[in-house]
Parts: structure tokens; C-alpha cells; sequence
């Protein structure tokens, strides 16, 4: 077995995901400044409602910029912070953005009501029918008041994410006519040109990264390299890998651990988009994934056909061995979330331990791999069997294994409920959270 690898990054100082985040806040710090410093610039009106909704609608305006950034796939982005951690911080940014909106349209409702002697409802309604720009605000507030309602966790449960996905569509528009109900009445805008211009500007790089990261860079890589299914094994009874080949995927900046969002170009679900990782490392030749029919989308895999095009978004992820902190690692998998962890000892330096949980020997697939793989790397396989009680990954199981578990990085992948008792263990043996290493895969967050 051959690969063709580029040397990981050694472990650093500075980890890459606490360089991006600080350069994040940086970013948004340095945005929240200048939107005061132009605000502060037109010049204050007497009634303090007013003020305020002025400012909170202006920062409501900061953050849906922010959230659009978040969800870019910026690759610079994600592979340092990883997209299960940027969905979320979009997820709860956008909260923080329904409330800041839901802020601007009371202030200024009832400020101006204030000042016409009137109910703030009368008020909202005449600024509707008189005042350019207003009308498409109200209705912008509408949409994200519904994207945040299907948004909440109880009903994001209920909701299959193609039709969670569709709803969200509709973010864009309140986006639009959001920015030219600010650039049409805002008065930070319209008494200075160069905040205006600033303005757009930021709204400018917003919607860009949105367009470069989710439509230009996937669109460009697969007219690159012309993904096909070149074979289909099938590994267990309920277990498929499928190999792809096509043109420069030695070009492509995959790495072992992260995935992508395949669409299998069939008729029946070319619409459908399904993360998995690489089961194993790039070799410039062919990409592989791994899948358990756990769900439709997945156990459909069984039956697609070698030759089938197929359309991947990616590579994406923060999982890898970009963000090593110790020259020793461990490397936990549990079930099918075998696969990165699979790739990523194909592809890791230094010494490893590598612990692999089933229920029984016959759920552990991909498992001759591993052997062979960590007798040629000279790493230590286990292989824990049984039920999930008594968990046989507590942590005086865990010091057994690796005695020095704390000078290692530790690599981990899995069902929910094992990676959440696993990282509880890890967390009662003091290993540092910054050399713990772990991605939820959720398309929705």
C-alpha cells in the first residue's frame, strides 16, 4: 500500500484554529469600531429610541454579514476551525442577529411613535406607506423571523434537511432587501459618502465569500477533475466503499480526516448531498469513502454503478493532523467513524496508539486495514469489543491502554453517545483540551 504524501505540518505553538478564531473577532471588533466611528459621524437625533434603533439596526446589519462569512466554506476557514464549529457559531450568531433585529424594529417604532403622538403599530405601518425602503425591511425581518423559528432546536429535529435547507434559502432575500432598506434610509449612509462606500464594501466581501466558497471553488474543482466511480466494494453486509477516479487529483488540497458533500449523479438522487469522510488518505490517484446504510441516502450507496459522474463539495473539515500539538498521538473510532480515523493513521508521523470500539468483531470494518497499516507504521492496534455498559472506554480502561495519554494528541471519531463519553473520560484523565481533536459531522448544525 503506497501513498503519495505531503510531510504533516509539525506540531506549533500557536494552534491554527486559535489563529483564525482571533483573526475573526479581530475582523468583526475591528467592523463593530468603524460602524460606530460613522455612526457617531451623522450625528445624534434627541430622542434616545430612535438612537438606539438606528445603532441596533446597524449592528443587526454587522452580524447578517458576519453569519454570511461563517457559512462561506472559506477552505482557509475550514480547515482551521472546521465546519461543524462554524455552523454552530453561525447557528448562534444568528440568534443574536433575530434579537438585535426584533431590537431595531421596537426602538424605532416606538421612538418615532413618540414623536408623532401616535401607537407604535400606527406608526410602523405609516413608515411602511410613506418611507422608501421600510416595507422591504418588515418583510425581510418576516423571513428571518421563520428561519429562526425552523431554526430552534425542537423543530430542526423534525425537519429533514432539504427542506430545512430550502427555508434557509430564503436568508438571501431577506439579506437584499435588508441592505437596501439601510443604503435607501439609513441616515449613517446617506449623509457620508464614505460610509456608504464602506458600506458596501463590507457587503461586497459578505456576499463574495459566499459565492466564491459555495458556488465558484465547487463548480471549478469538479469541471477540474471530473470525479467517476471506478469500483464499489462492498465491505460488510450493511457496508460499502466506493472509489473514485478522475483528472489532477494530485491537484486537489484533500487531506486524510476531512469529507466532503458527495451527489451521486444518478436520476433519482442527484439532488441529494451526503457528508462522508475519505476512508483514506489522498494518493493523487483515486479518493475512497466509507458508509454504513444507517439512513435512504446512504444505503442507496450499494447500488450506484461504476461510471456514475459524481459532484463532491470539499474537501472540508478541521480534522486532521494540521492541528497536532505532540509528536505521539492516539486515535479513537468507533463504528463506521472508523474511516477518518483510518486515513489519518495512513497519513500521521511520529508514534500512535490506535483504539477501535464495536460491539462485535463482525462490526469492525476495514479492520485487516488497520492491522496492516499499524504493523507498517509501527503503531499499537486495540480492539475493544461489547456492549456499552460497562463502557470499556472509562477512564481507568483508557489509562490502561495508553499509559501516557496525556502526551498525546488524541484523535477521535464516532456515534454521538461514544464520542461524548469518550471526551468525559479524557476530561477525568486531565488531558488538555487543546490536544483533543474531534469533528461533528451536521450538515445543519
Amino acid at each position: 500500500m503506497t501513498t503519495v504524501q505531503s510531510p504533516p505540518a509539525p506540531p506549533t505553538a500557536i494552534r491554527p484554529r486559535v489563529v483564525a478564531r482571533t483573526g475573526l473577532y479581530a475582523v468583526l471588533a475591528a467592523n463593530a469600531a468603524v460602524v460606530a466611528y460613522f455612526f457617531a459621524q451623522a450625528g445624534f437625533v434627541s430622542n434616545a429610541l430612535i438612537v438606539i434603533g438606528r445603532l441596533t439596526g446597524l449592528y443587526g446589519a454587522l452580524i447578517m454579514a458576519f453569519q454570511l462569512v461563517l457559512v462561506a466554506r472559506l477552505p482557509w476557514l475550514d480547515r482551521r476551525i472546521g465546519m461543524d464549529r462554524l455552523t454552530s457559531w453561525h447557528r448562534w450568531t444568528g440568534f443574536a442577529l433575530l434579537w438585535t433585529l426584533l431590537a431595531h424594529a421596537v426602538f424605532i417604532s416606538f421612538g418615532y411613535a413618540d414623536g408623532a403622538g401616535v401607537g407604535p403599530v400606527s406608526e410602523l405601518v405609516d413608515l411602511a406607506e410613506t418611507t422608501e425602503g421600510v416595507l422591504r425591511a418588515i418583510v425581510a425581518l418576516g423571513i428571518i423571523l421563520v428561519v429562526g423559528a425552523v431554526s430552534a432546536r425542537y423543530a430542526r429535529r423534525r425537519l429533514a434537511y432539504e427542506t430545512w435547507h430550502f427555508i434557509h434559502l430564503y436568508t438571501y432575500v431577506a439579506v437584499v432587501l435588508a441592505f437596501t432598506h439601510q443604503v435607501a434610509v439609513g441616515t449613517t449612509f446617506t449623509a457620508s459618502s464614505a460610509a456608504k462606500t464602506y458600506w458596501y464594501g463590507v457587503w461586497g466581501v459578505a456576499l463574495g465569500a459566499v459565492v466564491l466558497g459555495r458556488l465558484v471553488l465547487p463548480l471549478w474543482r469538479n469541471l477540474r477533475h471530473q470525479l467517476r466511480v471506478s469500483e464499489v466494494v462492498h465491505e460488510s453486509d450493511n457496508v460499502v466503499s466506493i472509489y473514485m477516479t478522475g483528472r489532477d487529483l494530485d491537484r486537489m488540497p484533500a487531506q486524510a480526516g476531512q469529507f466532503f458533500l458527495w451527489r451521486f449523479l444518478t436520476r433519482d438522487r442527484w439532488w441529494q448531498a451526503n457528508p462522508f469522510s475519505l476512508s483514506a488518505a489522498p494518493d493523487g490517484r483515486t479518493l475512497r469513502l466509507t458508509a454504513k446504510a444507517a439512513g435512504e441516502g446512504s444505503a442507496a450507496l450499494r447500488h450506484v454503478k461504476v461510471g456514475t459522474r459524481v459532484f463532491a463539495e470539499g474537501p472540508y473539515g478541521a480534522f486532521t493532523t494540521l492541528h497536532r500539538t505532540k509528536s505521539a498521538s492516539l486515535l479513537i473510532a468507533g463504528g463506521v467513524g472508523v474511516t477518518p480515523i483510518r486515513a489519518i493513521l495512513e497519513d500521521i508521523e511520529g508514534h500512535a496508539v490506535v483504539i477501535y470500539r464495536v460491539a462485535a468483531d463482525r462490526d469492525a470494518v476495514l479492520y485487516e486495514e488497520l492491522r496492516e497499516l499499524a504493523v507498517a507504521k509501527g503503531a499499537e492496534l486495540h480492539l475493544v469489543t461489547g456492549p456499552p455498559v460497562p463502557d470499556k472506554l472509562a477512564p481507568r480502561e483508557l489509562a490502561r491502554l495508553v499509559p501516557d495519554i496525556g502526551d498525546r494528541d488524541v484523535f477521535l471519531c464516532g456515534p454521538p453517545p461514544m464520542m461524548n463519553a469518550v471526551l468525559r473520560s479524557l476530561g477525568e484523565l486531565g488531558v488538555p483540551k487543546q490536544q483533543i481533536h474531534f469533528e461533528r459531522f451536521s450538515l445543519a448544525g
